[in-house]
């Protein structure tokens, strides 16, 4: 076995090892989190609320609410994570995210404009449905603003996916203000929350989930080649505009879906994506994986510690985030700006 062979496979056993660990480290903050809380359950109450359910308030609450809030947190942390990273390629922008360029404010502005219209009678899937089309026109109106000479532009795309995001946010607080709504409905659509979120909405979101990320797994050997850039890609032989048209469906179906079930949380598509590629490398069908288990990691982590900075009232999930999300985008443009 030569040298290369045995470095490289040693490569992919340390990366393996490292996704292993992760995978770990995810089920013990997963058990943690249905554990914790105002009320702390012992890990035999969960065992027997699913064996020897009795109605009593404890298995109530570690069935219907405790257990889904954490599998809506790694799945929408998940699928921002992997829109966030697959974005980066397809603008060649480091700070490109779904909640930086708009697309969860804008997936959230069609969602409050239908409560508007319709209120109560609007349906799970409808909302889904509305938070795609929301998420395709922010982005579409964000790639029409930077284009120049059919390239984007890695500036203008960050500055209107910024103007678009304010806007969207702007529109959607006064709707919420207008209609009157209740305090807790402004937060989680402005901010974004997994609080009080049922199986029923992951249950409804996770096909198109499934989708996005496949799709995303499966684009991963053209991202590593569209990270060349456009001109190298196409002497390479790739097919620019179709990677790029199926790439922005995959974010698309991630970042419309992740608001659907959890209102927009930013920064989760801006923080694990530089986190993987520090720890695992530029390789897409590594990072990829990496990014969805590390976002998991993150929004299961941030809700979790969101329980206990006001006990016994609890911070959105989307506040947490953007606490540590803020400082690190600041970081990353400090950093990029010296480079």
């Amino acid at each position: 076995m030569s040298n290369n062979t045995a470095a490289l496979l040693d490569t992919r056993k340390r990366k393996l090892t490292g996704l292993t660990a992760g995978a770990v480290l995810l089920l013990v903050l997963a058990v943690a989190s249905v554990l914790l809380g105002e009320h702390i359950f012992r890990l035999g109450d969960l065992w027997t609320s699913y064996r020897h359910f009795d109605g009593s308030n404890e298995h109530l609450i570690l069935r219907t609410t405790r257990v889904p809030r954490v599998l809506v947190a790694a799945a929408v942390g998940a699928s921002l994570a992997v829109a966030g990273a697959v974005m980066q390629v397809l603008t060649r922008n480091p700070l490109a995210s779904p909640s930086i360029f708009g697309i969860n404010a804008g997936a959230s502005l069609f969602i409050v404009i239908g409560l508007v219209l319709y209120g109560s009678a609007l349906t799970m899937n409808t909302m889904i449905w509305i938070a795609f089309a929301g998420a395709i026109f922010v982005s579409v109106c964000v790639y029409a603003m930077a284009m120049r000479d059919s390239w984007f532009e890695p500036v203008k795309l960050t500055l209107a996916g910024s103007a678009m995001g304010a806007f969207a946010t702007s529109i959607t607080s006064g709707l919420i203000l207008i209609n009157k709504q209740s305090l807790d409905a402004a937060l989680f659509w402005v901010i974004g929350s997994v609080s009080g979120r049922k199986l029923d909405h992951l249950l409804s979101v996770a096909p198109y989930m499934a989708i996005g990320l496949g799709l995303a797994f499966l684009l991963a050997g053209s991202l590593n080649i569209m990270v060349l850039g456009e001109e190298s890609a196409r002497g390479l032989g790739q097919r620019v505009t179709l990677v790029r048209l199926l790439s922005s469906l995959a974010v698309v179906l991630l970042a419309g879906s992740a608001v659907s079930a959890a209102g927009p949380i930013a920064f989760v598509g801006l923080i694990v994506p530089h986190l993987c590629r520090t720890l695992i490398g530029q390789d897409h069908r590594w990072l990829l994986p990496c990014c969805a288990l590390s976002g998991a990691l993150l929004l299961v982590a941030a809700d979790l510690a969101a329980r206990f900075v006001l006990m016994p009232k609890e911070v959105p999930v989307g506040i947490a985030m953007a606490m540590l999300g803020v400082p690190f985008l600041i970081h990353t443009a400090r950093r990029k700006a010296n480079d």
